[in-house]
């Protein structure tokens, strides 16, 4: 498996992963993926990666800024998906690992996550990058009628931003 920068290239595979993600209804609000511009547009234009195994994109990380209030400038918010096939094999800890270095190297203090408490492998996932759980959201929002809570996870550099 190899981690490469994720480039509009890729983005066809990155929007299936997504909507297959999507599907689940333990991953996002979004109930509709993006184009490319839309998503380009969204995300940080640093710290984006895919994992690609056997030509094929499986899997995918990026940040989403937090604020665009300069004092929050080295903080961001944390988005992956692995493909329902590669799932629980690793990749997202490859990913993971990748985003957290090039992250700390541009000098991004502090990640954070929302993540819907029945994504019980996604908090494992961040967890074992030291992320913690600051709290809950409850019914922050509605998916399909239904309110939803979020946890909210977050990781502090112990590198950069001290």
């Amino acid at each position: 498996m190899d981690i490469k920068p994720l480039l509009k290239k890729h983005y066809s595979s990155v929007k299936s992963i997504f909507e297959s993600g999507i599907s689940t209804k333990n991953a996002t609000f979004t109930t509709e993926a993006p184009d490319w511009e839309e998503w380009d547009a969204q995300h940080i234009q640093i710290c984006r990666f895919v994992a690609i195994e056997n030509n094929k994109v499986i899997g995918w990380i990026a940040l989403l800024p937090f604020s665009n209030v300069p004092a929050y400038k080295g903080v961001a918010e944390i988005s992956i998906y692995i493909a329902k096939e590669a799932r629980n094999t690793g990749v997202g800890k490859k990913l993971m690992e990748a985003l957290i270095s090039e992250a700390e190297s541009n000098f991004i203090w502090m990640l954070h996550a929302r993540i819907f408490p029945e994504n019980a492998a996604s908090i494992a996932l961040h967890k074992h990058f030291g992320f913690r759980v600051v709290g809950v959201f409850e019914q922050i929002g509605k998916l399909d009628n239904q309110w939803r809570n979020v946890v909210l996870m977050e990781r502090r550099s112990q590198i950069v931003g001290l």
